[in-house]
């Protein structure tokens, strides 16, 4: 029981903070003049990638290791959904990142690609909700 419980913790951490980026963070930024919002989204993208990104694959391989060691197969379920933060990451989001890390400080209009991150980043903070749900059944159902 010590790896899924340690799956959700890690799971609830992840989605917390991916939550937390959308619903404070994000509107927060957009307020923000152009060159300042652009600033603040790729200082705190570059923090926040580190953390997320470690989050998504302890809670993932806890999953997967709670599935094999305790024989949980919901775990199972929300470890493959914690990993695939990463290819949803890098198929879906990585594109809009490298365009707005190309854009000079002060160059021409980040918001639109700043709103579409927003909308691309909700996407991991489902995926995380989503491994949540499957962790708390998995600890509920044994």
């Amino acid at each position: 029981m010590i790896m899924t419980s340690l799956a959700l913790v890690t799971a609830a951490i992840f989605t917390g903070a991916a939550a937390y980026i959308n619903w404070s963070e994000q509107p927060a930024r957009l307020t923000l003049d152009d060159n300042s919002l652009l600033k603040e989204w790729k200082f705190s993208y570059a923090k926040g990638s580190e953390m997320q990104a470690s989050l998504a694959v302890v809670s993932g391989l806890l999953g997967l290791a709670a599935f094999y060691l305790e024989n949980r197969p919901m775990a199972a379920v929300g470890g493959i959904l914690m990993l695939a933060n990463w290819p949803y990451t890098f198929l879906a989001v990585v594109p809009t990142n490298r365009l707005l890390g190309a854009i000079a400080d002060g160059g021409a209009g980040p918001r639109p690609l700043i709103l579409k991150w927003g909308k691309l980043h909700a996407g991991r903070t489902l995926l995380g909700f989503a491994a949540l749900c499957a962790f708390m059944y998995a600890l509920v159902a044994a």
